[in-house]
């Protein structure tokens, strides 16, 4: 029953980013391009809501629906590794014309040629995974 909600908030997300817009290789090219405020200011209002539920969490003590107290560890600053991480992902959606959660939401839209990029990426994974004890954490 658990695995049915995931499947139905993970469809309701998928129709949400296309409705939106945000799956879109045209308004990602103009956020890339500085001509719009579209994909800005959905990216602000995930992060304004994902700084304020994380804040909540973090100061209410909630509890996941396992009965557990969600405990979010405080990471290690580094510039390094921001910086790599940041250049390798957006040099990816730039040139994929989309990030992790469009891809899935453009093949669920039925654009099968996004098959190359999800390889590509689940490619790039595999990849991290081989070097990531090499890598700044």
């Amino acid at each position: 029953m658990r695995s049915l909600s995931y499947l139905l908030v993970g469809i309701f997300f998928g129709i949400v980013m296309f409705k939106s817009e945000a799956a879109s290789w045209f308004r990602i090219y103009e956020m890339f391009r500085f001509e719009a405020f579209h994909m800005y200011g959905i990216i602000g209002s995930a992060l304004f809501l994902g700084v304020i539920f994380t804040q909540w969490v973090k100061r209410k003590g909630v509890k996941s629906v396992y009965g557990e107290k969600i405990s979010i560890v405080d990471k290690k600053m580094s510039f390094a590794r921001y910086a790599i991480g940041g250049v390798l992902f957006g040099l990816g959606w730039g040139l994929a014309g989309a990030c992790p959660g469009p891809m899935y939401t453009l093949l669920g839209a039925g654009f099968l040629p996004i098959l190359v990029v999800i390889f590509g990426a689940l490619l790039g994974t595999l990849v991290y995974g081989l070097l990531k004890n090499r890598l700044p954490h």
